[in-house]
């Protein structure tokens, strides 16, 4: 039975657009997201694991290795069943710093773009003979079905569909995304197809070739040489090293780490497929064994590796024939996918990017697109040309230990990164050089028949098929122990320490809270719009404030370093670890340190220990459980309390300080002072740089209303706490310190009551008496003389009963109890009024009052004690001012206070008299014009109203007249949402 070339290339090309077709409606959302996101889909995608071993290699290497061959799924199998001590952390690391392949891995944790580019370069090495491998499956399968048609012709045509459909598959436009939910998907089904076939072929021998169990017992027990073939060969020592390298493989090939690591869609997904993986591998393997025996008994011409194309072929199916070509062309096809973006992926952030950084790209991320194109074409055919002049010559089984055996190499340093913090890049680089070297020359060359050094130097031991585990174990023995040496002759940077923390198992990094150079997130853009362009600038710089859920401008410190780490992630994504930390570090790098080292960043630490909470455990508990104890005893302290560290910085903000500013801690912990309202800033940054560690009683006007606080003050540092910094508590004392203004005022109020009441008494009698008799006088005589002196008398009395009257309520002035009866009150309408009353004397009718006072300006008052200071001071700027002339009253709102100024163009005032204007019972007017008490009065109303009054003398210094008299008092204003302003949003 054959096929023509025509008819197997259309079946090709049919079921790869298939998989193309079901990736494409994927990424177009046509597939409900939690259908992709099954943890079923995300296991069966790391079917791509068997390749074409499922279909054609395992049968092969069971006929040689008996049941060894269980070795390529035993290996594997076991590594996911330690995902929560390997491949977990594993994940942890990736996602937290956006590490794409292992390439990326190893630069970030060694700090080392030479270990990035040598890890993909043995990557590549490796690789190269793996999808050598894919390649003659596939070509020998076709050949097998279609006699007639050229391997070499079926290689070709083959790689060229693969980089057809692998830069349709992976290298897409929009860069920012972080999985291929198409991708994977798209193998998932060509996993499931793999198995499905598999099992039908098994299903097939069982029941056509032996006729159920029954036949197979018969036939096992009458042909004793499958028997032993699948018992005794498990001694060799291969499936030893195939088991090893089985293990490695989980972390180390390039299209594992990109499906297990890059595609996962949650750790949830991981655990579920912990136990997945290994069942699927154990359903590919049952029937193995089935096809090696029918093969066997049909006496299959084929060869093991291809005994399911032979028995279907034997049992003149065509059907099943082609469905088991279309399974051994989705396995290889598969593979050679998902190996390709992922090596192209490691090549274009290891070798491209460190040589040819595209700044002077006008669009970067279709720069990068094309770029990971070519890489994906130049890879498969780097890899066509691998198996036209080595690979063919070689069976499957030896190309796959090759591929295994380079990718073993990477184990020793990928286990470091997460259990010897000890090891360096300099250990690395050696150790991986002497594994590579021996692999080279004890597998690769002899194998590939290109040249064999030790049977040239007439070694006692050469390599062959039966002893090519051993040089595997060589190789890495050497690489292990070159790598310990070095790391631990040589020393580590500080920056290798610092990634060796942050990639150990539970450990926590700490990094230093510096300054930037940068200020906000608009300068980030411009800085970084020079390697990258403004607009890919831009895009990544909203794409990072997304991501964290900051606002469109950023000015905090604290948000500032998490926006900075953030980008260099994405960027380590899209760039590479390595170009990314350079470009970051360039870019967007701190100012100098002002002393020798810096203090911690305690909120991140904070942040990180939140997020571990759930996994501490013993110890490491306790001690977080106390942690959390004082942290939360200090945020519910009743007592307002912040802390600020040496650079101004604020660490800590508590509830009562929330309550206090109506500012919250989210708004303000990781800004610096100055961000805080200018009221808050100008007292906690004053107090926070003065020598002063108590203040007492200081004045605060706060939403129109005075408040006193005393504050106290404390430094952080200590023989246990080398970070500087100082904790400010606020006491608010506006409480007591009215109450003793109550008590006081009361205490005068009482004094000058029983002065007044004396004096009234004492003078108010024979006051009254003195006029009665000149009322009498008048009444009874005519005398023009005697009536006028009478008139006069009578005059001064009232003059006196007046001064006793103005002395009176002078008394009562300054009653604190009313304070709780405050309304706001407009300034203007006060000034209105007090004008109005005054138009109705006749005095100073030619006088014009001007009031230019806002409407929006307000004062928390009793309007009308407020309307009588208006009316005294109106009336004394009246009658100091010429007639014609007119009177300006003008308001403003400045930092939380009214300033009210009254300003006329009189005489003025003289200068020796300025001091003592607001004296009871002075005066500056005739003796039969005033009291002296009208300016006492304003002056305690004022100050009832915790404001204060001053008087200028001239207005204006070049004409050297008028008088302004200016008065503060807190404003006050309304609370709205739209008045609130964020710390963030001040510059």
């Amino acid at each position: 039975m054959s096929f023509n070339a025509p008819g197997l290339l259309l079946a090709s090309l049919l079921y790869l657009s298939l998989l193309f077709g079901i990736a494409w409606v994927t990424e177009r959302g046509m597939v409900p997201r939690h259908w992709v996101r099954h943890p079923l889909i995300y296991t069966l995608s790391l079917g791509v694991y068997a390749g074409i071993w499922a279909v054609y290699a395992g049968v092969g290497l069971a006929a040689e290795s008996g049941y060894g061959f269980l070795a390529y799924y035993l290996g594997i199998s076991g590594a996911f069943l330690l995902a929560p001590v390997l491949l977990n952390p594993i994940m942890r690391i990736g996602r937290t710093y956006q590490l794409t392949s292992l390439a990326d891995l190893f630069a970030y944790r060694y700090r080392s773009q030479w270990a990035g580019t040598l890890v993909t370069l043995c990557s590549g090495g490796a690789t190269l003979s793996l999808l050598s491998m894919q390649i003659q499956a596939v070509s020998t399968s076709a050949s097998i079905l279609a006699p007639d048609t050229s391997p070499h012709l079926i290689s070709i045509m083959f790689s060229l569909i693969v980089v057809l459909f692998a830069t349709l598959f992976g290298a897409r436009r929009n860069q920012q995304v972080e999985s291929h939910p198409g991708l994977v998907l798209a193998i998932a089904f060509d996993s499931l197809v793999k198995l499905i076939a598999v099992l039908t072929i098994g299903g097939v021998v069982l029941f056509s070739v032996f006729n159920g169990m029954n036949g197979l017992d018969s036939w096992l027990e009458n042909n004793t040489t499958p028997a032993k073939t699948m018992s005794l060969i498990i001694d060799d020592g291969s499936w030893r090293a195939l088991m090893l390298m089985s293990f490695a493989g989980a972390l180390v090939l390039p299209h594992m780490y990109h499906m297990i690591f890059s595609e996962s869609p949650s750790p949830k997904a991981l655990a579920k497929a912990s136990w997945g993986l290994p069942l699927y591998l154990l359903l590919l393997a049952v029937p193995v064994p089935l096809i090696l025996w029918g093969g066997q008994e049909l006496a299959v011409t084929t060869g093991p590796d291809f005994y399911t194309l032979g028995i279907a072929q034997a049992l003149g199916s065509p059907a099943l024939t082609l469905f088991m070509y279309i399974a051994g062309l989705s396995a290889a096809s598969g593979l050679m996918i998902v190996s390709t973006l992922a090596l192209a992926g490691m090549v274009l952030n290891h070798v491209v990017l460190p040589l040819k950084t595209p700044k002077d790209q006008e669009d970067i991320y279709r720069w990068l697109q094309w770029v990971k194109r070519l890489l994906i074409a130049a890879i498969i055919l780097l890899a066509l040309l691998f198996h036209e002049t080595l690979g063919k010559n070689l069976g499957l089984a030896i190309l796959g230990a090759i591929a295994l055996a380079g990718m073993l190499q990477l184990l020793p340093g990928a286990l470091g990164i997460l259990y010897w913090p000890e090891g360096n890049k300099r250990g690395l680089i050696a150790g991986m050089i002497t594994g590579l070297i021996i692999w080279l020359v004890t597998l690769v060359l002899p194998f590939s028949q290109t040249a064999n050094l030790l049977g040239w130097l007439n070694a006692p031991i050469v390599p062959d098929y039966s002893n090519w585990h051993i040089f595997t174990f060589v190789s890495l023995s050497a690489n292990v122990t070159v790598f310990a040496l070095i790391s631990l002759v040589s020393t580590s940077t500080n920056e290798e320490n610092s990634a060796a923390q942050a990639c150990s198992m539970g450990a926590l990094s700490r990094p230093q809270r510096r300054e930037l150079l940068a200020s906000s997130s608009a300068d980030f853009a411009r800085q970084l719009a020079e390697p990258l362009g403004a607009e890919a600038s831009r895009q990544e710089i909203n794409r990072a404030l997304v991501q964290l859920k900051l606002p469109n401008v950023e000015y905090r410190p604290y948000q500032l370093r998490r926006l900075r780490d953030q980008i260099e992630i994405n960027l380590s994504g899209l760039l590479g670890p390595s170009v990314a930390r350079d470009m970051v570090k360039r870019h967007l790098g701190f100012k100098p340190m002002a002393s020798g080292s810096t203090a911690q960043d305690i909120r991140y630490v904070e942040r990180a220990l939140g997020d571990y909470q759930n996994r501490l455990t013993g110890l490491a508990g306790e001690l977080d459980n106390l942690r959390r104890h004082y942290r939360q005893t200090l945020h519910n302290l009743p007592i307002p309390a912040c802390s600020i560290g040496e650079d101004g910085e604020i660490l800590m903000w508590n509830q009562a300080m929330e309550q206090l500013t109506d500012i919250t801690a989210d708004d303000v912990v990781g800004a610096r002072l100055m961000t805080l309202p200018d009221h808050w800033h100008h007292l906690l940054d004053d107090f926070n740089r003065g020598e002063d560690l108590h203040r007492y009683k200081h004045r605060l006007d706060l939403k129109g209303r005075p408040h006193w606080f005393n504050l106290h003050k404390a430094a952080l540092s200590g023989p246990d706490h080398e970070d500087g910094g100082s904790v400010i508590l606020v006491e608010d004392q506006t409480e007591v310190r009215l109450l003793e203004d109550e008590l006081m005022h009361s205490e005068r109020l009482a004094s000058v009551g029983r002065l007044a009441a004396g004096v009234a008494h004492e003078i108010g009698n024979p006051v009254t008496g003195i006029s009665s008799l000149a009322q009498n006088l008048k009444l009874e005589t005519d005398n023009p003389e005697i009536l006028e002196t009478a008139g006069q008398i009578q005059q001064q009395t009232r003059r006196i009963s007046n001064i006793l009257h103005s002395l009176m309520n002078f008394a009562r002035t300054g009653n604190h109890s009313q304070t709780n009866r405050y309304e706001p009150v407009s300034i203007r309408r006060c000034v209105d009024e007090a004008s109005n009353l005054l138009s109705l004397s006749d005095k100073g009718m030619d006088i014009h009052y001007i009031n230019d006072c806002p409407d929006t300006l307000q004062v928390l008052g009793d309007e009308q004690r407020l309307v009588q200071v208006f009316v005294n001071l109106l009336a004394n700027a009246r009658d100091a001012s010429p007639d014609g002339e007119s009177i300006r009253v003008a308001g403003k709102e400045d930092d939380y206070s009214a300033i009210i100024e009254i300003t006329d163009r009189g005489s003025g005032i003289p200068a020796d008299q300025l001091d003592h204007l607001f004296e009871p019972f002075y005066t500056t007017k005739a003796t039969d014009k005033g009291t002296g008490l009208g300016l006492s009065l304003v002056y305690s109303i004022i100050e009832e109203h915790y404001g204060n009054i001053k008087v200028e003398s001239p207005a204006d210094p070049e004409t050297g007249k008028g008088t302004c008299v200016r008065l503060k008092l807190p404003a006050y204003t309304p609370e709205t949402a739209s008045s609130a302003i964020r710390p963030n949003e001040r510059l």
